[in-house]
């Protein structure tokens, strides 16, 4: 096994969108831009096929292409995470594989997400996995997607395996978050959040970091909240904390949809010149209607991050 200190992973690592094309294959261009705005942007690491990168809605050989195409543009200058979250643990194993084999540094797995299976089966699975695995693994607790929330106690049996070095919470849920800081003792067990609002507090916590869909776009801020949780700076804190609500309420909430959060990301982007507005089906991007809301908002947006950030 391929062992990372997770240390070495920390702060914002971006959960990377996947740049498409018309026909639904992946945008190796759109791809590489993306990479180079993130880095460029100060991010910590880069997380491939989460649920932001539409990973359950690709076929294996445009994850495969996405895990080649990432790692090799990536060529080192950060850490790289692949997501391996499938039904078939045969399935994740060869995306392990693939992970290894071009270089990635660590995957994240979310639980399978057809049968609803109980704490003991969760705890076997991962334990199966992480024995199985060429590369170390990070949990990843999705309840509103996988319908599977994983309980504190098989999060801290699971942190006894040495090729577990982490976990990814996107429940929003801080006291779930607190309770898994103070019982996982070991010092070399890495918490990320996943949503952005309370990726300060979380820090400020002493979790790790933010896998935060925002940093797609503006990862400079995400950046500098990271580094004012970090340094308890908590006058830099409340303006940052403002703008990141913001763009939460302007881009992730326009339109009824539950995917209203990927569709306003991946509709921002391509008004951002960094990849184009196509979703893998069964999603479909926004409309006429919802995009002009969407560039009245970024444009907002823009003028105040402008200031903030300069």
């Amino acid at each position: 096994m391929n062992q990372k200190n997770p240390k070495t992973i920390h702060g914002i690592i971006p959960p990377m969108l996947t740049p498409l094309l018309s026909d639904w294959t992946l945008d190796h261009e759109g791809t590489r831009r993306l990479v180079d705005h993130m880095i460029d942007g100060g991010v910590h690491g880069i997380f491939i096929l989460g649920t932001t990168g539409e990973s359950t809605s690709l076929s294996y050989q445009t994850r495969r292409e996405l895990i080649e195409e990432t790692t090799s543009h990536v060529n080192g200058r950060v850490p790289i995470l692949v997501g391996i979250t499938d039904t078939s643990i045969e399935e994740s194993l060869n995306l392990v594989s693939l992970a290894h084999d071009f270089g990635a540094d660590a995957v994240v797995a979310a639980p399978p997400f057809y049968f609803q299976l109980g704490q003991e089966e969760l705890y076997e699975f991962y334990w199966d996995l992480a024995d199985r695995s060429k590369l170390p693994i990070f949990l990843y607790n999705m309840p509103s997607m996988t319908k599977i929330s994983m309980s504190i106690d098989t999060a801290e049996r699971l942190s006894k395996h040495q090729n577990i070095i982490g976990l990814k919470d996107s429940s929003a849920n801080t006291v779930y978050f607190q309770k898994l800081r103070y019982t996982i003792k070991k010092d070399d067990f890495a918490l990320f959040v996943g949503p952005e609002e309370i990726m300060a507090e979380t820090v400020l916590m002493g979790g790790n970091g933010g896998v935060n869909g925002g940093a797609n776009l503006f990862p400079k801020l995400y950046v500098r909240m990271y580094e004012a949780a970090l340094a308890h700076d908590f006058d830099t804190i409340k303006v940052l904390q403002r703008q990141i609500l913001e763009i939460s309420s302007l881009l992730y909430t326009v339109g009824r949809f539950d995917s209203s959060y990927l569709k306003g990301l991946k509709g921002a982007a391509s008004l951002l010149g960094i990849c184009g507005n196509y979703l893998a089906p069964p999603l479909k991007p926004f409309l006429e209607k919802e995009m002009e809301q969407i560039k009245n908002n970024l444009e907002l947006i823009n003028k105040k991050l402008n200031k903030i950030l300069s």
